[in-house]
């Protein structure tokens, strides 16, 4: 049977009425129903990296309250502002517990934006998941060429900082006092161990020291004795390790056992906390060197809070958390970027929040953000010493790797109490 005139102009209202309808109350979502801005955040919860854990729910209830002051951040396609939620998942110090979480955000919480934080085991997984699934990640403190081997980056970005740096700030300390120049190497099989030992063994010969080095091992190694019988044999004055925390515990126990004792002994990354320190029992601490990713005495200001590193540094002393003060900066320019990018992309189109992110040019409490064609920003870090004094651990800069924002202790490198 024919339509009239009156019937198809009847289909063509309720057509234009259903049209109007899925336009006003569907995709991208519905604006009611969209009651956050929700950053899904991998980080080492437990195991042995959790001590970089241990300031976050500080920084969460410092910065957030900052950035939903007033609702939130003003987002266009909703027409509204929305508060940011974070939503915490736990990589288990493990990366493929960290791709396996971050996939969850995405596929299953449907997160607006991912964050990566501490070490390659988180940074890297996270950014795979970020370029598989085309959502924008920001991921920090991760050696840059350990996050670049994953690359090329379009969706990840990265505040990190330069092995390269880091190495030639170790020279830069051998270099302020006298030793034989023998340089002892305790580096595992890891990515980041394997990166330095090569950039170290590159190096150190081209200024003058003597390398021993015993080759790559397996992390979580128990026995050090015909490592340091070598190193006694060859009688080097330095030893520079990369190891976690409790590897090194045993090796530097070993060394005590076997009464070998260098003058100059260097820690890359199981030594950034006091907790770490202290961990090793009474003052067997004392001296020893470690990079240090964050020091109140940087010349720098939070742009969410115009707070000094000083600051903010000695706010989180007054809670107790100071163990993990040298997480503070990556911790709190985390927010002052995820914060300066919402606002400025206005979206939680994924394109366009990527787009925010290479136009980022941030001044943070842990130093400028900008980040080059290759989704990276430079950030800084030094050397320190640790020192046991009538109050307690502290750590003095004596290299700051050519950043002028972070200045060099007064205080002078010493050796290792018991060298010879």
């Amino acid at each position: 049977m024919k339509k009239t005139k009156a019937g198809w102009v009847s289909t063509l209202i309720g057509v234009m009425l259903v049209a109007l309808f899925l336009a006003t109350f569907s995709s991208p979502a519905m604006a009611a129903e969209k009651d956050a801005i929700v950053i899904g955040w991998v980080a080492p919860l437990t195991g042995p990296l959790a001590a970089f854990t241990e300031l976050f729910k500080f920084m969460e209830a410092k910065y957030l309250p900052i950035m939903n002051k007033d609702g939130g951040i003003y987002i266009e396609e909703y027409h509204k502002k929305l508060p940011v939620k974070i939503i915490w998942a736990d990589s288990e110090s493990n990366p493929t517990k960290a791709s396996e979480v971050a996939s969850k955000l995405v596929l299953t919480d449907k997160v607006d934006l991912l964050v990566g934080t501490f070490t390659p085991d988180t940074a890297n997984p996270v950014s795979a998941v970020a370029e598989r699934y085309k959502i924008p990640a920001v991921v920090v403190s991760s050696p840059i060429e350990a996050w670049l081997i994953g690359g090329p980056y379009r969706w990840a970005f990265c505040d990190c900082f330069y092995f390269e740096r880091m190495v030639d700030s170790y020279i830069d300390t051998l270099d302020t006092v006298k030793t034989n120049k023998k340089v002892g190497f305790i580096f595992d099989s890891q990515v980041d161990g394997v990166l330095v030992a090569k950039m170290m063994a590159a190096k150190l010969p081209a200024r003058g020291y003597t390398v021993v080095d015993p080759g790559r091992f397996p992390a979580g190694t128990k026995d050090y004795t015909s490592l340091i019988a070598k190193f006694r044999q060859e009688g080097v004055d330095i030893v520079i390790a990369n190891q976690i925390t409790p590897d090194f515990a045993l090796a530097w126990n070993q060394f005590h056992q076997q009464g070998f004792i260098p003058k100059i002994f260097i820690v890359g990354k199981g030594l950034l906390y006091r907790a770490d320190v202290e961990s090793l029992g009474g003052d067997s601490g004392n001296g020893l060197i470690s990079e240090d990713l964050w020091d109140p005495h940087f010349n720098y200001k939070s742009s969410l809070t115009g707070q000094t590193a000083a600051q903010v540094s000695a706010e989180v002393g007054k809670t107790g958390k100071f163990y993990a003060e040298s997480t503070i900066g990556f911790n709190s320019s985390t927010f002052e970027v995820l914060a300066d990018v919402l606002r400025r992309a206005k979206s939680l189109d994924r394109e366009k929040l990527r787009v925010a992110f290479t136009q980022t040019d941030l001044n943070t409490v842990f130093g400028p953000v900008k980040y080059n064609n290759q989704n990276y920003a430079v950030m800084p870090v030094v050397m320190a010493q640790w020192v046991k004094t009538k109050d307690g651990w502290d750590k003095r800069v004596i290299a700051n790797g050519g950043f002028p924002g972070a200045p060099v202790d007064k205080e002078k490198l010493f050796f290792l109490p018991g060298s010879k």
